[in-house]
């Protein structure tokens, strides 16, 4: 570290860089939590111009390798679901780990105070506009797939469109399933949630957790759940239907594909931005 000294002593003050970014659209990570040795998740700064809407993405990664011949270095980037809300002061991501994954590798390393590359340009298709006014909504997600509703779920317009909000989550191990848990925890106990949507806003938050591996109070796929009508009757609502239902779906791609076809089933058809309806998918996004 540099000593401290007096500007008007030190001669040198004056010709002394100020440090720079390292990285291109840099952000500082400001915090690191490893839930599993599978799943991660961390905070960075806010991009004093990035404005978003709860349920986009974003790119985010970390310079490559050098080219051995060039020995140029290029941005590795992926898109990452933003978790925090629209109006957080920092911005939260949900991530798992892939041994030998480009940039998940070296991404399930970061510190706080080490700085990644972050694109400020959101887009996605679970956000709110992209769906028909409805009663019900519910958000299906597989994996580090809740993040986009970790992100919606903390939103005051979800609470303002649906009198209920039902969530799904599904993974392989009970251990998988801690973020979600504690992310309803913290949103029935939050006070500034409390203050920015109405007390009591919480009541209309259902949590329905699975694992598909491991023992736990509710075992199987929630496509096979629904299927069977397991989950209707274990929330005690009426199976889903286009006049009520609304529905977001983020998982791995073969679950998307599936509950895809089960909600046309039902009657719903898919939405986008530019044509609301009654579900969507975020297609950018594998578990």
């Amino acid at each position: 570290m540099r000593p401290v000294t007096d500007p008007a002593t030190d001669p040198a003050t004056d010709a002394t860089p100020v440090k720079a970014p390292t990285l291109p659209d840099a952000q500082t990570v400001t915090f690191v939590k490893h839930w599993t040795d599978r799943l991660f998740s961390f905070r960075v700064t806010r991009p004093a111009s990035l404005r978003f809407r709860s349920g986009e993405f974003v790119m985010i990664g970390l310079m490559g390798d050098p080219d051995p011949k060039t020995g140029k270095q290029k941005p590795l980037l992926r898109a990452y679901s933003i978790a925090s809300p629209s109006w957080d002061e920092e911005l939260e991501f949900y991530s798992i780990k892939v041994p030998d994954g480009p940039l998940t590798s070296r991404l399930q390393h970061i510190e706080a105070g080490d700085e990644i590359i972050l694109r400020p340009k959101p887009v996605g298709t679970l956000v709110h506009d992209a769906l028909l006014p409805g009663k019900r909504i519910w958000l299906f997600a597989t994996g580090t797939g809740i993040a986009p509703f970790a992100s919606l779920l903390r939103d005051p317009q979800t609470y303002e469109d649906y009198d209920e909000v039902i969530l799904t989550h599904t993974c392989r191990q009970v251990e998988e399933l801690q973020f979600g848990k504690e992310l309803i925890d913290s949103i029935r106990s939050d006070e500034l949630l409390a203050e920015l949507i109405g007390e009591g806003f919480h009541d209309k938050l259902r949590y329905y957790p699975t694992t598909t591996r491991e023992e736990s109070p509710k075992m199987g796929r929630i496509t096979d759940l629904m299927r069977k009508g397991e989950v209707f009757e274990d929330l005690g609502v009426d199976p889903i239907n286009p006049d009520n239902d609304r529905a977001m779906v983020c998982g791995n791609l073969a679950f998307n594909l599936e509950i895809k076809e089960m909600l046309e089933g039902y009657g719903l058809e898919e939405g986008a931005n530019s044509k609301p309806a009654q579900y969507v998918v975020e297609k950018a996004f594998l578990d």
